[in-house]
């Protein structure tokens, strides 16, 4: 039998940890910083949670206030009223953001997270000073563009057909996605791994394996194809991409395809997908240069 998944979220000395309700999500929000501080929003991608910013959490730098949601259906937040369509998260992430009284953030944003991110800058500019995007594609990509590299993301069927039992009934989540997707190996712990996967034992959170990619595979990348993003993105994006990322090529974040007035694409040598824990000093100078 697998393990029951983790109650309580993992220790991160000095953080402030709360519950909101947003938009029928009950989010479960991890702080630190000084709660006057500039407000930076940092969202997680698949398949993990609020503690990949745990470096950053537990040394925020000076004059910042972090906040890290579980995004719906992860870690230690509720499910959503929706399939984990990606504008549907974008509106509840908006709707957290009017609950905690925030009009105007610094974004971070990796895998996932940084997708959300994206839509987000784009429905409401007015409310993000800049945009930080850690191992994701950029959101104007064409057919033309992806194709190529479409191999690279066998994991995303496999995860739209079967992501509910891999991710809580086998070792799927440590023995082959941290495997792959890490180039870093001193960047992750066994136990830190777990910390991951082991919350995927939870039906809520296995479910939402399925429902990220099954959305996407069968509606959102299909209505892509046939009308690629055409908003054009005003808030200034930094987007970081790991040389060793077994699954986004750097083409996919290329400034040349990006519809920005303000886009830049960082490569980070030696690193695979998991950026906030395989390179977390460039990402802290990275967010430290946004918020100048």
């Amino acid at each position: 039998m697998p393990p029951a998944p983790p109650i309580d979220p993992p220790p991160i000395p000095g953080v402030r940890r709360s519950l909101h309700e947003a938009r029928g999500v009950q989010f479960h929000v991890t702080e630190a910083g000084p709660p006057d501080g500039r407000p930076v929003l940092a969202l997680h991608g698949w398949p993990q949670h609020h503690y990949c910013y745990r470096h950053l959490l537990a040394d925020p730098p000076e004059g910042i206030r972090l906040i890290a949601p579980d995004l719906p259906a992860y870690g230690w937040s509720g499910p959503p009223q929706h399939r984990w369509a990606k504008e549907d998260v974008a509106s509840d992430v908006l709707a957290l953001l009017d609950e905690l009284g925030l009009e105007r953030v610094l974004l971070v944003g990796h895998d996932w997270g940084g997708w959300i991110s994206q839509l987000m800058v784009l429905r409401e500019p007015e409310r993000f000073s800049a945009l930080l995007t850690l191992g994701i594609p950029h959101v104007w990509n064409s057919a033309r563009t992806t194709l190529p590299h479409m191999w690279r993301l066998g994991h995303m069927p496999l995860n739209a057909a079967f992501g509910t039992v891999l991710a809580s009934r086998t070792a799927y989540i440590e023995r082959l996605v941290f495997r792959l997707g890490v180039s870093n190996r001193a960047a992750f712990t066994v136990q830190e791994i777990r910390c991951f996967s082991d919350r995927f034992r939870d039906p809520v959170c296995a479910r939402a394996t399925t429902d990220t990619y099954r959305t996407f595979v069968l509606h959102e990348l299909p209505a892509a194809a046939r009308a690629p993003e055409s908003r054009r993105a005003t808030v200034p994006i930094r987007a970081l991409i790991g040389t060793e990322d077994f699954a986004i090529h750097r083409a996919m974040a290329s400034p040349g395809t990006a519809l920005a007035d303000d886009y830049t694409l960082e490569l980070i040598p030696g690193c695979g997908h998991f950026l906030p824990e395989e390179a977390p000093e460039i990402v802290r100078r990275r967010l430290v240069e946004l918020a100048v």
